[in-house]
């Protein structure tokens, strides 16, 4: 995550976040499930500028990739026998208004922290909606990190970090500042990881997403448990193979049935001289992990070329 100083306003780039490894624990008491995971950043970046506003309003305009301005209309994608109805169907497009989790940051920080600022905030979308990368999560904690700057705050990261932990599983990986990371419990929990080289990927999103509940409502705890450690060990070792063979989505499953896509996606990844492929988190954007920057250029091109969806080379920083 970058800050810039521009004149009077804030600028923040946040990046999106990629899952190497997820793992259902168990059902929590509090409706939510335990997990074990492994997420990178990479450098799929949406652009938060944050203005002072001379009223005690939060305003947010929004615009790039599946902003919503309007009531949402329902969103149609294939699905499985076993999938919801049609009113059950994922919204998709990105909130522009209060339902925004930028929004909810800033309402919850100024509450927590007892002053009544407002605040302008531009937000240009590039991370897309109901894909598995984390944009909402990723916009969120910019700006706890930002308005606690830009309010001069001087809250320190535990305390943003459980401010973030209220607004969604991943904010605080993002609220954490490191590339890499192990996150227990919902997610909250966080032991960063010293890589020592960056990694390349191809990333596609099929053309229609899925929500994350909906994803995790269809999910089960399995029988064998698959460990983190593994994997972790041989991305903090350099040995990028093992990681690609090494690679585990616990929510794939579900996905795979729940939208066809993200199906007929991974079947085109499957094809593709990879060191591993992965769907992220609930979906539906699937990764490979290539061997080089280069390579990950060429099978993007690839893909492009077979129309499958939304397409990106991004990598991640040692």
């Amino acid at each position: 995550m970058r800050f810039r100083q521009v004149g009077p306003s804030l600028v923040v780039h946040t990046p999106a976040k990629l899952n190497l490894f997820l793992e259902i624990l168990g059902k929590r008491e509090d409706g939510y499930h335990e997990l074990e995971t492994l997420m990178v950043t990479v450098n799929i970046l949406d652009t938060l500028i944050f203005t002072e506003e001379h009223s005690t309003e939060i305003r947010l305009r929004c615009s790039g990739r599946g902003v919503r301005t309007e009531a949402p209309a329902p969103t149609r994608v294939g699905l499985s026998s076993s999938a919801p109805s049609n009113s059950e169907l994922p919204e998709t497009a990105v909130p522009a208004g209060a339902d925004n989790l930028v929004v909810k940051a800033a309402q919850l920080l100024r509450e927590h922290a007892g002053v009544e600022a407002g605040v302008h905030i531009t937000l240009v979308k590039r991370i897309p909606a109901a894909a598995g990368l984390a944009g909402g999560s990723s916009d969120a904690a910019a700006t706890l990190m930002a308005l606690n700057r830009f309010w001069k705050l001087k809250l320190g990261k535990p305390e943003l970090q459980r401010l973030a932990s209220q607004l969604g599983s991943d904010v605080a990986f993002f609220v954490d500042g490191t590339s890499a990371a192990v996150c227990h419990g919902r997610g909250e929990i966080i032991e960063p990881l010293r890589v020592p080289m960056g990694l390349h990927f191809v990333i596609a999103r099929p053309w229609t997403g899925l929500s994350t509940a909906l994803v995790y409502k269809h999910c089960r705890v399995p029988d064998k448990i698959h460990k983190v450690a593994n994997v972790a060990d041989a991305l903090c070792a350099g040995r990028i193979d093992r990681v690609g063979r090494l690679l585990h989505n616990a929510l794939e499953g579900p996905a795979l049935e729940l939208n066809p896509e993200v199906k007929e996606l991974k079947s085109r990844f499957s094809k593709l001289p990879l060191l591993g492929r992965l769907m992220s988190g609930s979906g539906t954007a699937c990764f490979g992990l290539c061997h080089s920057r280069r390579q990950a250029r060429a099978l993007a091109s690839r893909l492009r070329a077979a129309r499958v969806g939304h397409v990106w080379v991004a990598e991640t920083r040692p």
